[in-house]
């Protein structure tokens, strides 16, 4: 069972790591511009992103689990019809935010309201990046398939192969063709349109024989497709409260200053880094624990929860021992500036912490998702949300500053734990019934 659950984590982390990486090189590549204007408009220009894309986010989730479930059944049909349904849904919403980029985009510098150098900046970023939508928006939909279908591999080669092209690409339109940050939008957007074609190549490859089963009439059953949109309705509630915690703490914190949101950006790359490596683990979750409920098979079912848990506990002890003798290292790897890495460096406790904190959330989330338990989902993730984060950060602020929005971002990720497994027996279990 450790080498089915390494066969979907390894390449989902190797896939995952490298949009941390993206994220740490665009803001590197920033960084040594030498103005903090600059790292504080590609993290705003990312957190508008991160609404408008995470926001589909329940594309990946809600097609992972309902291809597991069909493939541990030898469902077929299903299994081609569900990407069918989430690549339909990926082309509506990528053409809505492409009519409506500039409303989206008036209405995002409103809400955020930063200074008036780094706004500049991130709408030049903005405005080139808006339309990698239908790719970035398509490739989850591609991602879900492919890891409901047990498929770590094509997921891990497009992210890699997207990814390199995407750093590649940026620097040299940064430092060779001095386009600032429009050079990383542009490098980002190249990147995103070649990944997509990478995944419609999979498919066409190696997929081609379950087109037979595909069929109109299949893909617009009542029963299915209101099943498809609940699960995936659920999620994106979710998914928004996600979008929200961090577009607030972004907000927040370029509210304070924009000292702060350079900090703050260029200490929640250590917060991504440790998230998409367990997210490895959590599409494992997703793949197998899908697959066993679609087979029935409770025995192989519970043996997987438990291994999972054991590597989680594994990599966050592993993890904090890094962050804890190493975070001062990654700091200068990201800027070159004094007083933001002597700025930040007050606030690397809250990173230590992170990860013996937050692991158990991310695995449960997997869980969760394989079990295609969105409603839980949803009740969990809104209470966490306005049950903790929001009252920790304003009932500390007045006397901690910075402080308390790290420490409700700590319990907002342990909190999302501590009530998905209140609801365990009652979300996941209750599918062997």
């Amino acid at each position: 069972m450790n080498r089915r659950i390494l066969n979907i984590a390894i390449p989902n982390i190797v896939s995952n790591i490298t949009i941390p990486l993206l994220g740490l090189v665009d803001l590197a590549l920033m960084g040594h511009l030498g103005k903090v204007d600059f790292i504080g408009a590609i993290a705003l220009g990312g957190t508008i992103f991160n609404f408008l894309y995470w926001g589909f986010a329940f594309l990946r989730m809600g097609t992972t689990g309902i291809t597991a479930q069909a493939f541990g059944a030898r469902n077929l049909h299903e299994s081609i019809l569900s990407l069918s349904r989430a690549l339909f849904v990926a082309l509506l919403g990528s053409i809505f935010i492409i009519v409506l980029q500039k409303p989206i985009a008036d209405l995002s510098f409103w809400i955020i309201n930063s200074e008036v150098s780094v706004e500049h900046i991130a709408k030049s970023y903005y405005y080139i990046r808006v339309w990698a939508a239908p790719a970035t928006i398509g490739l989850y939909a591609f991602s879900g398939w492919f890891i409901g279908m047990q498929n770590a591999k094509a997921p891990m080669i497009i992210a890699v192969v997207s990814n390199i092209i995407n750093i590649s690409l940026s620097y040299y339109f940064v430092f060779e063709l001095n386009m600032e940050a429009q050079g990383v939008a542009l490098g980002t957007l190249i990147a995103q349109y070649c990944g997509l074609f990478l995944a419609i190549y999979f498919v066409l490859r190696y997929y081609s024989r379950l087109f037979k089963y595909w069929s109109i009439k299949g893909m617009i059953k009542i029963k299915e497709l209101k099943y498809f949109v609940v699960v995936n309705k659920d999620i994106f509630i979710r998914t928004l409260c996600i979008i929200f915690v961090f577009t607030f703490f972004t907000t927040e914190s370029a509210n304070t200053n924009k000292n702060i949101l350079a900090v703050n950006s260029l200490l929640l790359q250590f917060l991504f880094i440790f998230s998409y490596f367990m997210d490895g683990f959590a599409f494992a979750a997703e793949a197998l624990v899908g697959k066993y409920i679609g087979a029935k098979n409770n025995k192989h079912f519970e043996k997987v929860i438990r291994l999972l848990f054991i590597w989680g506990t594994v990599i966050s002890i592993l993890f904090t021992i890094a962050y804890a003798f190493g975070g001062n290292s990654m700091l200068s790897l990201l800027t070159n500036a004094a007083s933001t890495i002597a700025d930040a460096q007050a606030y690397l406790i809250w990173i230590i912490l992170l990860p013996l904190l937050s692991f158990t959330s991310f695995l449960m989330d997997g869980i969760f998702i394989g079990a295609t338990a969105s409603a839980y989902m949803r009740k969990t993730m809104m209470a966490a949300t306005l049950l903790i984060f929001i009252p920790l950060y304003y009932f500390l602020s007045g006397f901690l500053g910075n402080h308390a929005l790290w420490i409700a971002m700590l319990g907002f990720m342990l909190a999302r734990g501590i009530f998905q497994a209140v609801y365990y027996k009652k979300a996941v279990l209750v599918r062997f019934e």
